[in-house]
């Protein structure tokens, strides 16, 4: 059920599960419709519609329309007949391309006709009956378009519609040019065909023209097959007749392949009732005409989808789909329509028999089954399938049956695979994805879809039918490809479809509907064929694993792979391995055993001896084969999916075996859990218990970040008792894509058991108890029950004892796995104790006295005779003759028997058969491992002849002497390393035996299965125990045979040297991993403040008198010097970050409707950018640019990773870089380079100025100078002009430098002065850079002081390089003494600018500039390094400025009383000892002075309704005059920490004033909190009133010309907010609904790709054409401008967010996650999103922090184009 967006927000579905699609080609909506869904989910709109009382329409109302439509819809059908030229009309048939032009000319010029048409079916139900009569009426019809008449025009147009009528019908010859298979006869597909459809072919469906029949059957062409179907319904092999508009009306629809415009109107005529059962009617009246112009069509995916659309809409609805059924034999049209449509493109099976092969496939390579043009039919008949009534129709009629397993036949054995042996294949043909994909949809869905309706014991007949088909289409398919009983060699095909409905209705039968497995199966000999291609996949499977079939490409792995995959495994391995597994129970074990091991081609491998020669097998890939062969048997014997699992079983299997692979995503886990692919079963058995089922056994691990900041998805991980109890291997290895995914679940099983220390070492896979067989499958126990098997086990643990080559761990394992599971089945067989077997029993073979595992596990085997190749060269020498086809020598005389009584019983006796297969199996065994055959007298004795043993073979007599529990025994003792390691655990406690059940055995290594295996034989059998302790008290040495003692030996010490390599490994690593970790939180952690800097950047020893750095190129240290200067690596970017501080406390959210609207005047950035502006309206530019700082947008900051190099080497290794071509990610030429050592994004290096750590010491050394000394000082070095450095590298260096920063933003960021190129500019841009390091370093701290320490900014800091660079190149530009700001700072001025001419703008007053900005002026102007006397100085100077700046701000805030109030309570202090000490006095001061000019009169009352009514308190102006001072301190406190070194204090929130003003030494002595004021940190150069007077005097003077300006220019209390980005809304969808269809301000276009900036929200077209401005995209563009080059976008369409940095950008990933933790990108799932908070935290702290380019790894060039 699918809704319009619209329909959907206007309904309820709180809590309902839903996903959200874009349609790709239009859609109908559900909605109002009450066959869909429930009137009560209705949209408010259509329920009003379904309640009320639709009143009549008048009759005059519609007489016009009546009249005038059938006109109109005839002139309709003119047009289309005028404008279609049959391509058949003219000689050639390749006239058909323009046509096509022509034809969307036609349909280009009827747009206004349909438009029209579909109006008027929006007008509502009456209109809608009116078009319904007027389609449907025959007599319209028959009046106007017979054409009959004078007419010409209409005559013509008639017979164009005849013509094109031609070619509807089935019968009509196809194109012969289509055929492309010219060589095949006609006459070989009819036989298998014939055969298939049995007696029910008859005459009546005649499908072949007149060509066919003729004498000589067309050999160019094809041979039809004939159809078994009699088709009730004529109409669909002839040409089409129409009665009325609506038929001829679809026709042209179908004609013009569907054109959208024409399919809406068809469809939104659909809520007429009699129009939808006409119109349901006509489109299977049409249907094979569909398909025949569906193949034709060269745009067969979009008709697809424009056909499904409406057939979906018809056949979705049961009724009106039985309806169909009933009347016009819609079931019948389909299934011909499809083997009709698949007889175009069959070709001859070349499966086994390829000369003589009557089988016929589909050609995968043909474009109807690469481009999947089939998908529509199949789809809509999937879609009537899953209709119970429909279904039992098909269910029920056996010549429908019959023709459907006829089509499943035509891919029987498709896309077969040949080996390549010699040459790799030149040409890897993909065709296996057709391949799979036909047989997925085209077979296994319909068959899911029947499937569904046989679920009770009532439908028992249904699946009697299709076994019955089934099998003869498989006995059809056996004779057809002549197969007798050995498949061919090094063929193999993964599709054998009518195998899986065999296997598939089987299991149903026995699982759901109690029918007697024995009833349906088929005789032993049928079994045994049935058994050969499904067993041929399996060790197909083993080959391509073992890189057998590496010749023929990749594909073939793919096949392997595909096999396997979640998607087709219930449709391909599951049905193979449980017919394998039905087959196995029903015949002889023996048999199935030795054919197992023959089809893995491993029997040779099989022999007792050393040494043997493997005919068919070379010796590389024989451990693989026997590995998979063992793997093979241990999943055939443990599976239980069919053969007694409940669904909530296997779904709970199906979830642990994925879990255990990996951690799953919610969408990943229900993707690969395999689900019953027919569309209606939901999305597993029983979708509901799948969120139950997933809550009981995984935990939840919410998404999380790791410290590289690649984010985690929302993962399932297994609980710890999934691990303990439920890990299965075998379903492990049965579900595995990758072989690697095995290894992945062991290591994380092993990870388990060592974490919970249930196990140290390295464990074996878990034994399982496998759940109970149903009844009717346990003969499949037999095999573990059978001598063939026991023989097989007892060689393979003699042989691993023995060390032979090409045996592994896992073979072993595999071993002990198959006698564990025998064990675990055996307890009722052992009846007889005593071992007193007849002696019939013993002529049988001489191995093995009986067939039960628990008694020959203890039967000692004395000889065993082998033949031994030493005398290889004598066997090659034999006649060509003797060498069968599986290339045993010796084989000679039973191959010929066989090849005789193959002549002489045409039909095999079913056991002659067996024999034969166990004979040749017994010969191989024997001449291996010489056991007595039955062919053989058997002696007691073990010595016997081979029969007819070529006597060039050397035969030797082994001594064995073991029984299977003696092996066991002395492995434990080869596993462990020591003799007479096992111990039977019932010496000590009896209770072992009574109560088997010991939990510590379920996990362990090979020692411990052994362990438990001896364990349950024991328990199982007094003889058993006898015989085991028997054995222990032996003592006998672990190394059996003499002859190869030095060997062994060899092996241990081998084992020895091997084990103390791995220790030294192991301490290697740890030491590595130790180092590596070291190194990881030195150098690569951006973020956590913990980590310590390898290299403190300069050393705080006191003793050294020079900073040593080290060159992470050459590795050298030393310390930088003028001629070689060393350099720190750093980062320069520009940053926007501190413009978009915002002054509100209130988070700016993105805008999610047209009343939210953001505007960008409140930021940070705005504010100073008007204040610079209006300050140069009034005051003169060069002073301007000395009271403020820029850098708020746009500013450069610095950042280094802390690792200092040569700047020689840095030269040479950029120049290596430039050459090396295949570096992506950055651009060498623009400077860019990661750190050789901790690979971080850099773009610079930063020289590091040579000097000696004389500042840090002079932290200690307080000297005793006056303040007015100092002032003095500091002046005299200022007026020093820098002179310019002599010509060195470091001074070089430091210009190049210089230029990077400047380079580093964009011009219209660093020029502000009115005079283009003014020196000004220059200084003011430098000393902002100092600001913005610092304001920056500010906000990473969290935009205060007070966890003080010397955070990670602080020890990776460059700042103090930075200041270095700076100031040299400040001190350039000498300031005049007449406008140095110290002199107005520190002396009284006489008044100059009465001296000033009228016209000369004024000099900025001191209190309008900024005072941190003085600050780093005074600073970087002076030699460096700095004395800290002097620092302290300036810092003292400033704050008094700073302070009369906070009392000039403070009396303009409060209201005119208080300040009188307050003028008045400071005079009366004036005169005290400490008056400038004290706010009061010094407020009332300031109110005096100010109030002399007009500084207080303008907009008085404006300002009062301004101020809040509440009184100040001293308290509270206290507060306020700290709060005002407090930024300008944490700037100064950061500076001194940067020149100086010392630790920065940590304090509280409120006493962070206090704490600054002691270590900046403001303070004379600290003061108790209580009775602290600011004003006891002043320190006035020279008495504070006449210094406040002079500065107010300025004010004033500038009120008398510009009233109005003087309180806005004031510096005002700075209260800005940390930079954040905007707050996102819960949900998605309100983003998306609200974008998704929002028009772009600058092209007003809806964008294709919508984008909106995170920063500030604005909204933008990515990638669009239509807003390109100089060859830059939108994007790219708006980046530059709000961010300064870094850009943060949110798609709109996609969920997931992309950063632009520079000239490259990366896709950073979602903020929005599912209810499971899980992105949606490109909201593919579509299912609701919610905001992840911790996700947008990180990516705004990525921003402020700067370190996208850091974190996020993946960067790419936009090329100006997003």
């Amino acid at each position: 059920m699918s809704l319009c967006a619209e329909c959907f927000h206007q309904g309820e579905h709180a809590g309902h599960d839903y996903n959200m699609f874009r349609s790709q080609a239009g859609g109908a909506c559900d909605c109002g419709d009450g066959n869909v869904m429930r009137e009560a989910g209705f949209c408010k709109r259509h329920r009003m519609k379904s309640s009320s009382n639709v009143p009549c329409v008048p009759k005059d109302l519609l007489m016009m329309s009546e009249l005038v439509l059938p006109q109109f819809i005839f002139s309709l059908i003119q047009y289309l007949r005028e404008g279609y030229n049959e391509p058949g009309m003219f000689e050639f048939a390749s006239l058909d391309l323009p046509s096509e032009k022509d034809l969307h000319r036609i349909l280009q010029m009827l747009e206004p006709h349909v438009s029209f048409l579909e109006d008027l079916t929006k007008m509502g139900g009456a209109m809608r009956s009116v078009l319904t009569q007027v389609l449907t009426n025959q007599q319209f019809y028959k009046d106007l378009s017979s054409g009959v008449g004078e007419n010409a025009c209409a005559k013509k147009s008639h017979e164009k519609y005849l013509i094109a009528l031609k070619g509807s019908g089935l019968a009509f010859p196809e194109d012969k040019l289509a055929c492309g298979m010219q060589e095949q006869a006609s006459g070989t597909s009819t036989l298998a065909i014939q055969g298939l459809a049995g007696a029910t072919t008859s005459g009546q469906g005649e499908s072949s023209d007149e060509e066919d029949q003729d004498g000589s059957q067309g050999v160019g062409k094809r041979k039809r097959v004939k159809l078994s179907s009699s088709t009730k319904d004529q109409s669909i092999m002839d040409v089409l007749k129409h009665k009325c508009f609506l038929e001829e009306l679809l026709f042209w629809t179908i004609k013009y392949e569907f054109p959208q415009k024409m399919v809406t109107f068809l469809l939104n005529m659909l809520p007429d009732q009699d129009y939808k059962i006409a119109f349901t009617k006509t489109f299977v009246q049409h249907y094979a005409f569909i398909m025949k112009t569906l193949k034709k069509s060269h745009e067969s995916d979009t008709m697809s989808n424009r056909i499904v659309h409406i057939s979906v809409q018809l056949f979705s609805n049961e009724e009106l789909a039985r309806q169909v059924t009933e009347e016009c034999q819609l079931l019948d049209i389909m299934v011909t329509v499809l083997l009709y449509m698949m007889e175009s493109c069959l070709i001859k099976s070349e499966l086994q028999d390829e000369e003589n092969s009557l089988h016929v496939v589909v050609n995968c390579g043909e474009a109807l089954l690469k481009n999947n043009t089939y998908w529509p039919l199949v789809s809509d008949f999937i879609n009537i399938l899953s209709h119970q009534s429909v279904a039992k129709k098909f269910l029920e009629d056996h010549s429908l049956l019959v023709t459907w397993m006829n089509f499943v036949s035509f891919f029987q054995g498709m896309n077969l695979n040949k080996r390549e042996l010699n040459e790799h294949v030149e040409f890897e043909s993909q065709t296996y994805y057709a391949a799979f994909a036909a047989e997925l949809e085209a077979c296994a869905q319909p068959m899911w879809g029947l499937l569904s309706h046989c679920k009770v014991r009532e439908t028992q007949e249904y699946t009697r039918n299709v076994v019955r088909y089934c099998l003869e289409a498989l006995q059809d398919w056996f004779d057809a490809i002549n197969f007798v009983d050995e498949p061919a060699p090094n063929q193999v095909t993964f599709h054998l479809p009518l195998h899986r409905y065999y296997a598939m209705f089987l299991s149903k039968a026995v699982k759901c509907q109690e029918l007697d497995l024995d009833s349906i199966l088929p005789d032993q000999e049928m079994l045994m064929k049935l058994m050969i291609h499904p067993l041929q996949i399996q060790a197909s499977l083993s080959e391509i694993h073992s890189n057998m079939w590496v010749r023929n490409g990749l594909q073939i792995k793919g096949q392997a792979m595909t096999y396997v995959q979640s998607h087709f495994c219930n449709s391909m391995i599951d049905p193979d391995i449980y017919l394998l597994q039905v087959c196995a129970s029903r015949l002889d074990p023996d048999y199935f055993i030795s054919s197992v091991f023959e089809r893995f081609k491993v029997v040779d491998l099989l022999t007792m001896a050393s040494q043997h020669q493997n005919t068919v097998l070379d010796s590389e890939h024989e451990r693989s084969m026997l590995e998979g062969a063992l793997t093979f048997l241990v999943i055939l014997l443990s599976l239980r999916l069919h053969l007694g699992m409940t669904d909530d079983e296997i779904l709970r299997a199906e979830m642990v075996a994925q879990l255990c692979m990996n951690d799953r995503t919610h969408s990943s886990l229900l993707d690969l859990i395999p689900e019953n692919p027919n569309p209606k079963s939901g999305i597993v058995p029983g979708s509901l218990s799948f969120e139950s089922m997933l809550s009981a056994v995984a935990d939840f691990k919410a998404p999380v970040f790791e410290p590289g900041g690649s984010m985690q998805q929302g993962m399932y991980t297994p609980k710890a008792d999934i691990w303990d109890k439920e890990f299965d291997p075998v379903m492990v290895i049965l579900r595995t894509v990758y072989r690697r995914d095995v290894q992945s679940a062991m290591d994380r099983y092993t990870a388990f058991l060592k974490q919970s220390g249930k196990f140290p070492g390295n464990p074996w896979p878990p034994y399982k108890k496998r759940t109970l067989l149903h009844p009717s499958y346990k003969g499949l126990m037999k095999l573990l029950h059978c001598k063939t098997l026991h023989i097989v086990l007892f060689t393979l643990l003699y042989k691993i004892l023995m060390d032979h080559q090409n045996l592994s761990e896992h073979v072993l394992c595999m071993v002990l796995y198959l006698i564990e599971l025998g064990l675990e089945d055996s307890q009722e067989q052992e009846s007889d104790e005593e071992d007193s077997v007849g002696e019939h029993e013993r002529c049988h073979d001489s191995w093995f006295p009986s067939s039960n595992l628990v008694s020959n596990m203890r039967h000692f085997i004395n000889y065993v005779r082998v033949r031994v190749p030493e005398t290889a060269p004598e066997v090659k020498r034999e006649p060509p003759a003797s060498t069968s086809s599986d290339g045993l020598a010796s084989s000679q005389s039973p191959r010929r028997s066989k090849s005789l009584q193959r002549e002489n019983s045409g039909t095999a006796q079913v056991f002659s058969l067996v024999a034969e297969r166990r004979k040749k199996f017994q010969e191989i065994i024997n001449r291996n491992s010489s056991e007595a055959s039955q062919v053989v007298r058997p002696k007691t004795s073990m010595k016997w002849s081979a029969p007819g043993a070529t006597p060039q073979l050397t035969t030797a007599i082994l001594e064995i002497k073991e029984s299977i529990l003696s092996l066991l025994i002395k492995l434990h003792h080869k596993l462990s390393g020591k003799q007479n390691s096992y111990y039977p655990p019932w010496f000590d406690d009896m209770e072992v035996l009574i109560q088997p059940e010991i939990p510590k055995y379920s996990h362990g290594d090979g020692m411990t299965a052994v362990e438990r295996i001896l364990l349950k034989a024991a328990v199982q059998s007094r003889l058993n125990k006898r015989i085991i302790e028997e054995i222990c008290r032996k003592v006998t040495p672990p190394v059996p045979p003499k002859k190869i003692s030095p060997a062994e030996k060899k092996t241990l010490d081998k084992e020895e040297r091997r084990q103390k390599a791995r220790e030294r490994q192991q301490k290697l690593l740890a030491e590595f991993a130790s180092r590596q970790k070291s190194f990881m939180e030195t150098a690569m952690d951006v973020e956590l403040p913990d980590a310590d800097i390898a290299m403190e950047i300069a050393t705080s020893e006191q003793h050294v008198s020079e900073a040593v750095y080290d060159c992470v190129i050459c590795g050298q240290s030393g310390p930088s010097t003028e001629d070689r200067p060393t350099g720190l690596v750093v980062l320069l970017q520009a940053s926007s970050v501190l413009g978009q501080c915002r002054n509100s406390t209130e988070p700016k959210k993105l805008p999610t409707s047209e009343e939210e609207q953001i505007y960008p005047s409140d930021t940070c950035a705005a504010v100073h950018d008007v204040r610079l502006t209006t300050l140069q309206r009034y005051f003169k530019d060069s002073s301007c640019l000395q009271a403020v700082s820029i850098g708020w947008e746009g500013g450069v900051y610095v950042q280094t990773c802390g690792h200092t190099l040569h700047i020689d080497c840095h030269k040479s290794y950029m120049e290596s870089l430039r050459n090396d071509q295949v570096l992506q990610g950055f651009s060498v030429d623009k400077g860019e380079f990661t750190c050789p050592l901790c690979r971080q994004f850099a773009n610079s290096v930063l020289p590091c100025y040579p000097g000696n750590n004389v500042e840090r010491s002079l932290l200690q050394c307080h000297s005793n100078k006056s303040m007015q000394d100092l002032i003095k000082e500091v002046e005299e070095l200022q007026e020093q002009l820098g002179t310019f450095p002599s010509e060195t590298n470091l001074s070089k260096e430091m210009e190049s430098v210089m230029k990077d920063i400047k380079s580093t933003t964009q011009k219209k960021y660093t020029d502000y002065s009115k005079t283009p190129g003014s020196p000004d500019n220059d200084f003011l841009f430098m000393y902002s850079v100092a600001r913005t390091n610092l304001e920056l370093e500010l906000v990473h701290r969290g935009g205060n002081l007070c966890l003080g320490g010397a955070n990670t900014a602080g020890k990776r800091s460059c700042l103090n390089q930075l200041f270095h660079v700076l100031a040299m190149h400040m001190r350039l530009y000498s300031i005049d003494s007449a406008y140095n700001p110290w002199r107005k700072l520190t002396q009284l001025m006489q008044d100059r600018n009465s001296q000033m001419s009228s016209e000369e703008l004024p000099e900025v007053p001191v209190l309008y500039r900024d005072v941190s900005s003085l600050l780093l002026i005074q600073i970087l102007t002076m030699p460096q390094p700095l004395c800290k006397e002097h620092f302290t100085c300036i810092v003292k100077v400033l704050f008094t400025l700073l302070y009369t700046q906070a009392l000039v701000a403070f009396s303009v805030k409060c209201s005119a009383e208080d300040r009188v109030a307050w003028k008045n309570s400071g005079a009366l202090k004036k005169n005290t000892s400490n008056g400038e000490k004290s706010w009061e006095v010094l407020l009332s001061h300031v109110i005096s002075e100010l109030s002399k000019g007009k500084m207080f009169e303008e907009g008085e009352t404006e300002e009062l309704a301004m101020v809040s009514s509440s009184v100040w308190t001293p308290d509270s102006i206290e507060g306020y005059l700290q709060q005002f001072c407090l930024p300008f301190l944490r700037i100064t406190c950061l500076l001194q920490h940067h020149l100086f070194g010392g630790e920065l204090p940590s304090c509280q929130e409120d006493e962070e004033f206090t704490v600054l003003a002691n270590c900046l030494g403001l303070l004379s002595s600290f003061q108790s909190p209580h009775q602290f004021t600011s004003a006891s940190c002043l320190d006035w150069p020279v008495p504070a009133f006449n210094m406040i007077s002079q500065w107010c005097l300025e004010l004033a003077s500038f009120a008398d010309r510009h009233a109005e300006q003087v309180k806005v220019l004031l510096v005002q209390e700075p209260k800005w907010d940390l930079p954040c980005l905007l707050q996102l809304p819960e949900n998605y969808n309100t983003i998306f609904q609200y974008y998704h269809r929002k028009t772009c301000t600058v092209c007003t276009k809806v964008p294709k790709d919508p984008a909106v900036c995170l920063v500030c929200g604005t909204f933008v077209c990515l990638k669009g054409l239509c807003c390109k401005q100089q060859s830059y995209c939108e994007c790219v563009l708006h980046s530059q401008n709000c961010g300064a080059g870094t850009g943060i976008f949110l798609l709109i369409n996609a969920s997931v967010i992309i950063i632009i940095r520079g000239h490259r950008f990366c896709l950073w990933g979602s903020v929005y996650l599912d209810a499971h933790g899980e992105e949606d990108r490109d909201l593919r799932r579509g299912k609701p999103l919610y905001i992840c908070k911790e996700r947008y935290k990180v990516l705004e702290q990525q921003w402020v922090s700067h370190t996208f380019d850091h974190i996020n790894k993946r960067w790419g060039p936009h090329y100006n184009g997003l």
